[in-house]
């Protein structure tokens, strides 16, 4: 195969991103050994073969405001993009997921004749639906993640496959649940309580206070509850203690093993995201909670345009976990909640027979290596 000359530019400007284009390297890389990787992201995909221009995964900011605090140093990025386009004159680039950005990016790819395929969809069936529209001008396909996607890129006339989630892919067990309680301090006859409080500092502080007033009051209803707080690799251990310092209510912590931590869990709080798809997978019932700031949180209630935030609801059609946003988002509340999951034996059947549905709507494995197939027959 005469592919020595090739090269995909791939961009990744979150945590998450740069785990999906770590997984879609190596599925590019199998189906062409000779095609050069290159982009935007971090250490996943540098381990994965990709050579990286600069790293902004560790930034993690989410909001408008946040955004505008580090506006410096994501424009720079974009500028290099840009160069480094013009320089290699890619067969494509790659946008994962990063909408503010990555759409941006894409309008000036366009004016340089540059193919552009985007894999993982900006969320504008849920806010800003006029972005579609810049889809439809600047991106030659999408690449979408779940089903409803494609009817509604389909809708406006783009170019569009469902491939599948990754996640059904990553989320694996390797572990028993009574191995992995044991080696996190925890006992498997007692009823575990999950706190997945985010993969971000300011998410951290948003939430995981609530999340664990939420744990003193079910502890002193449930003596037989114990709690597991689940660390994401981005989350720093300090930040973690620090707030556990401040309750003083004994918690173990998960710092590796998320898959396995999660499916030791009866019941979890979780903070919105893909959390809440990756908990879904796992079958565990759940509440799902965000907090932002406040001038974030009225941007949103402006531009929001469905019910429900959490993606499993979203996946879902309608709202099979309950959620709290914001104010709503108290530890009464949380714990009013998980009681229901604790006591209602059938309710917590239905809901876990409603996220089976969820895992199957996500599609069959292989989310990755369909990307990539799309990708090398689109260059």
């Amino acid at each position: 195969m005469e592919s020595t000359q090739k090269e995909i530019i791939l961009i990744a400007g979150e945590a998450s991103g740069d785990l999906h284009g770590a997984n879609l390297a190596k599925e590019l890389k199998k189906l062409d050994p000779y095609l050069k990787i290159s982009g935007l992201g971090g250490k996943m995909m540098s381990d994965s073969g990709v050579e990286i221009y600069h790293d902004l995964t560790q930034l993690a900011v989410v909001g408008f405001f946040e955004v505008l605090r580090h506006y410096r140093e994501i424009k720079k990025c974009f500028d290099l993009i840009l160069k480094k386009a013009e320089e290699i004159k890619p067969c494509a680039v790659v946008l994962i997921d990063y909408p503010g950005f990555n759409l941006r990016l894409a309008k000036e790819l366009k004016k340089r004749n540059i193919r552009v395929i985007y894999y993982i969809s900006p969320q504008v069936w849920a806010w800003k639906k006029n972005r579609v529209k810049l889809v439809k001008k600047y991106v030659d396909k999408m690449l979408v993640i779940f089903e409803f996607e494609k009817t509604f890129y389909s809708n406006y006339g783009i170019k569009v496959e469902f491939v599948g989630h990754p996640l059904v892919d990553g989320c694996l067990v390797d572990k028993s649940k009574e191995d992995f309680l044991n080696s996190v301090g925890l006992k498997e006859y007692k009823y575990t309580i999950g706190l997945l409080p985010g993969s971000r500092e300011k998410e951290i502080d948003n939430l995981l206070p609530v999340m664990l007033e939420s744990a003193v009051l079910l502890s002193k209803k449930f003596p037989m509850a114990q709690f597991l707080l689940v660390k994401a690799p981005t989350i720093k251990s300090r930040l973690i203690d620090k707030h556990l310092r401040a309750k003083r209510l004994p918690i173990s912590v998960a710092i590796d093993g998320q898959y396995n931590a999660i499916n030791s869990c009866d019941i979890c709080i979780v903070t919105s995201g893909t959390a809440t798809l990756e908990t879904a997978i796992m079958g565990k019932p759940m509440v799902v909670i965000y907090k932002t700031s406040f001038l974030t949180w009225i941007l949103a209630k402006f531009f929001v345009k469905i019910k429900d935030i959490g993606l499993v609801n979203i996946v879902a059609g309608k709202r099979i976990v309950p959620e709290f946003v914001q104010f709503e988002a108290t530890a009464s509340n949380i714990a009013r909640e998980l009681e229901k999951y604790i006591s209602n034996e059938e309710y917590f059947s239905e809901t876990k027979l409603a996220l089976s549905r969820v895992r199957f709507s996500l599609g069959k494995d292989g989310a990755n290596e369909n990307a990539a197939r799309e990708i090398i027959n689109s260059i």
